[in-house]
């Protein structure tokens, strides 16, 4: 071996120390995580003086930019515990196409409407696929569902099949007594309590309504059944989902299992597939259900080819059934319950905003009846209420992450192959550049003068992504949230517990598959309504 001369290029030791450092500032590593990476970034140092630290890429193409990665880890020290808003900071100095190396993996941001529009409409194609993550292959079925398949035949044939069989028009439309009766049994509960004096815990209220429409929809059985646990069983796989996974970002060390998550996916997997198969069984001997649920509409179609019409002819089978069943589930639980808690929540904070839906809620319905579904699209303040709080409260701030089928160039930026794309949602809807200088106010009137609409086709406001692999079930979220939102505000008055203000009203985010807020609301309520109200 050589030794080393003066001119030999010796590693920047600062940036061996901000490593090391950044390595202890990861909030979300274990101490043997720590040191497993410390022995891997004193083997890469060693390789660093064992070759001069010659540069050794093999292409000039420019990335986008972004903040210097730091060996091993990249820049998941830059991450924070909420990670949308700190991303928001770095693209403020880096662009809107910035690049960052998360552990091992290459990824890009996007961070306004027009950065959105390159990579989600006008490249759609070449970034319609999903990155293979831990969580998706063992609580997914191998991603054999719709959310997490990788983009091709498979992926274009399920959700031909879930969009047509599940999630249509129709299919929602059919469903709108049992929202009814839900709804109606909420209204119910609160009512009583409001009679009694009494302070209702209403963020546990809508997840429980939210959770009986969806079971009842997509099982036939309300969420609270105890012989399925299918609340706590939500509630694990959209913890295992939305967890940070050291594994995803630095793939070899996926074996060691530093976290321990794989071996609860694996627990989760095995309770999972008993209770859709226990589901399942039970459906297969009912001969006359009383509901068509999501069950009943796939068990048909059994063995049956997915595309008979097409090139490559995919057969359904039980596990592909199994893996539907399981995304529809954990999509529906979350999502629509956290986007009406925000909403209540900002509603509160501003009291302005709560009187004039109240208002229009009372001269469109009348204080002698409840809201009905076709009574929805005329509340056109609602309809501004929502938008604005998916604007400040998006309901997966990072959207669903997609990635690069091809390399590709995008205004000049080479965007590599295998490259795993964000977009910061919630950046775009905090942007003063996009939504003028009171971004951060709750102004629902800042829609009348922009007509957007919530098909992906608005890149301002993207809460249910666009392109190919938007939401499918935009439709049958927006109608629960309208519903129930203005059910709730129609029948009821509320108010902060005694001594309590709205500026005490805790906004803090919980970081996950979706953000939700970190403490439930406690509300006080008072019966509006007179006279007949059913």
């Amino acid at each position: 071996m050589r030794p080393l001369s003066n001119q030999t290029h010796i590693p920047n030791y600062k940036i061996i120390i901000t490593t090391i450092t950044a390595i202890r500032s990861i909030s979300m590593a274990s101490f043997m995580i720590a040191i497993i990476l410390l022995l891997l970034l004193s083997l890469y140092t060693i390789f660093l003086l064992l070759t001069g630290g010659q540069n050794h890429r093999k292409t000039s193409r420019k990335l986008p930019p972004g903040p210097r990665p730091l060996p091993i880890i990249g820049n998941l020290h830059q991450l924070g515990t909420l990670p949308h808003r700190s991303l928001q900071k770095l693209a403020q100095k880096h662009g809107p196409i910035m690049s960052l190396k998360l552990g091992t993996i290459q990824s890009i941001v996007l961070s306004s409407p027009k950065a959105a529009s390159l990579f989600l409409k006008t490249h759609d194609t070449n970034f319609a696929s999903r990155p293979k993550l831990q969580a998706s292959e063992y609580v997914s079925y191998g991603s054999k569902g719709m959310a997490f398949s990788e983009y091709g035949p498979y992926w274009r044939s399920v959700r031909k099949l879930c969009t047509s069989q599940l999630l249509s028009g129709s299919k929602t439309e059919s469903f709108a007594k049992l929202r009814k009766e839900v709804v109606g049994c909420l209204v119910e509960s609160v009512k009583k309590s409001a009679v009694d004096g009494e302070v209702v815990d209403l963020s546990g209220k809508i997840s429980e309504v939210v959770e009986d429409i969806a079971t009842t929809m997509i099982f036939g059985k309300k969420s609270r059944d105890d012989r399925y646990n299918l609340k706590g069983l939500a509630q694990e796989l959209l913890s295992l989902a939305g967890a940070f996974n050291l594994a995803d970002c630095v793939p070899f060390l996926g074996v060691l299992d530093l976290q321990g998550l794989r071996k609860r996916m694996k627990k989760a997997s095995n309770f999972v597939d008993q209770v859709l198969e226990n589901i399942i069984s039970e459906h297969q001997k009912d001969t006359n259900p009383q509901h068509q649920d999501f069950v009943n509409v796939l068990l048909p179609l059994m063995n049956q080819p997915l595309n008979p019409q097409d090139e490559h002819v995919y057969i359904i089978d039980r596990t592909n059934i199994k893996a539907i069943l399981l995304d529809l589930m954990v999509a529906a639980f979350d999502t629509s319950a956290t986007t009406i808690d925000w909403t209540i929540a900002e509603l509160l904070k501003n009291r302005r905003v709560m009187k004039k839906l109240q208002d229009e809620l009372q001269s469109v319905i009348g204080m002698d009846k409840m809201v009905e579904e076709n009574d929805l699209a005329k509340l056109s303040y609602l309809d501004m209420v929502v938008k604005e709080s998916f604007r400040l409260h998006p309901i997966a701030p990072l959207l669903v992450p997609r990635e690069c089928i091809e390399d590709t160039i995008i205004e000049e930026h080479w965007i590599p192959k295998k490259s795993r794309v964000m977009v910061n949602a919630w950046a775009i809807g905090h942007d003063p550049n996009v939504w003028s200088e009171n971004v951060e106010e709750f102004y629902p009137e800042r829609f009348i003068e922009r007509n957007i609409d919530l098909k992906g086709h608005d890149f301002e406001l993207l809460p249910f992504g666009s392109g190919r692999r938007m939401c499918p079930g935009m439709q049958s979220g927006l109608t629960i949230v309208r519903l129930v939102l203005a059910q709730i505000l129609h029948c009821f008055d509320w108010e902060l517990p005694s001594g309590m203000q709205p500026k005490d009203i805790d906004m803090a985010e919980i970081f996950g598959l979706s953000v939700a807020r970190a403490n439930h609301l406690l509300l006080k309520p008072t019966y509006r309504l007179i006279g007949k109200t059913t």
